[in-house]
């Protein structure tokens, strides 16, 4: 490949650092909502596409979730991490400092287990580089275990949501076990949510086939398609819009025209403090609106405005919404 050629110091900097962080057992919402504004200027988004390239040039040891852990931590030691005065100037080059960072990585290089297994924690989210440069994003409340094997690339998905961006391999199927549903790709990109019996699996790139266990049926998705595989109901294929259906990976919520308890219970996911909503009628209104992940004041604060509601805070913290009359008992 050609060499990649730096934007601006800063910017070469500010990418490693951000591709290092990305790497990290324990990624917060918070985090991947600053790199996402990040990101969102054209020369930064540049300058990190080129640290994704070159780090994938280095074949798989560079790109091992391991390695990139250890690597971070390494960094981590030294507070205010920068890059040395001699790697950020603009004579040294961009894929010099990357190639330090890679031979850095590689010397703390160990023999990772042959099946990890990935997690998060109520309130944080992960991104996970996988040995194949496939990457998992793991949501609030998420368990993964990687069973890498000659012939496929499997993942299972104990608990939670993941969003998958795969590498593209036609000699070894990507293959997300979901516990009674397999999906099965190739190269591309696709959500699976895992909760309450049942299985979600969103299709934002590529095709993807789902198989579901107890009697074989498969389906195969197009993008922008949703399909929900339950125990006690019937599978149901929609169309949905799947970039709002998976904004969660921005760091966003995004709301149309949803049911204000399915809202309701998707807030609810990413925060400490829960919402209860105080009367039947209140659940089926409808919400549209995008929200950052885990800012539960912003969300009461939208709604209760949008439906004239009350905000009550409760003595466990949690926040109870109704409206005037069922507050004042009318």
């Amino acid at each position: 490949m050609n060499d990649p050629r730096p934007h601006s110091t800063r910017e070469q900097a500010e990418a490693a650092e951000w591709f290092s962080r990305l790497g990290h057992r324990s990624v917060t919402t918070q985090t991947i909502r600053d790199f996402q504004d990040w990101r969102d200027k054209p020369e930064h988004d540049a300058a990190y596409a080129e640290v994704e390239a070159f780090w994938e040039a280095n074949g798989e040891r560079a790109a091992d979730p391991e390695i990139m852990r250890m690597t971070e931590e390494a960094l981590a030691r030294r507070r205010g991490f920068r890059l040395p005065t001699w790697l950020r100037s603009q004579r040294m080059g961009w894929s010099i400092a990357l190639a330090t960072l890679a031979i850095a990585a590689g010397a703390l290089f160990t023999t990772n287990q042959l099946s990890p297994t990935y997690s998060t924690e109520p309130t944080e989210q992960r991104v996970i580089r996988l040995a194949d440069g496939s990457r998992v994003h793991l949501n609030v409340g998420s368990k993964v275990r990687v069973q890498f094997r000659g012939d496929e690339r499997r993942i299972v998905l104990s608990r939670g949501e993941a969003f998958f961006d795969v590498a593209h391999d036609a000699s070894r199927p990507f293959i997300v076990d979901a516990g009674g549903a397999d999906v099965r790709a190739l190269g591309t990109k696709f959500d699976v949510r895992r909760d309450d019996g049942r299985v979600q699996v969103t299709l934002v790139e590529g095709v993807v086939r789902v198989n579901r266990d107890a009697d074989h049926e498969a389906w195969t998705l197009a993008p922008n398609q949703q399909l929900t595989v339950a125990r006690a109901s019937a599978t149901k294929r929609v169309l949905v819009d799947a970039a709002p259906a998976t904004s969660w990976t921005t760091g966003r919520l995004t709301f149309h025209e949803t049911p204000l308890a399915t809202a309701v219970a998707e807030v609810n996911r990413y925060s400490d403090r829960k919402i209860d909503i105080e009367g039947a009628d209140l659940a089926g209104r409808l919400v549209s609106g995008v929200f950052d992940v885990g800012d539960t004041d912003s969300f009461v604060k939208g709604v209760t405005m949008l439906f004239d509601l009350r905000a009550t805070t409760t003595p466990d913290g949690s926040i109870r919404l109704s409206s005037d009359q069922t507050a004042t008992g009318a």
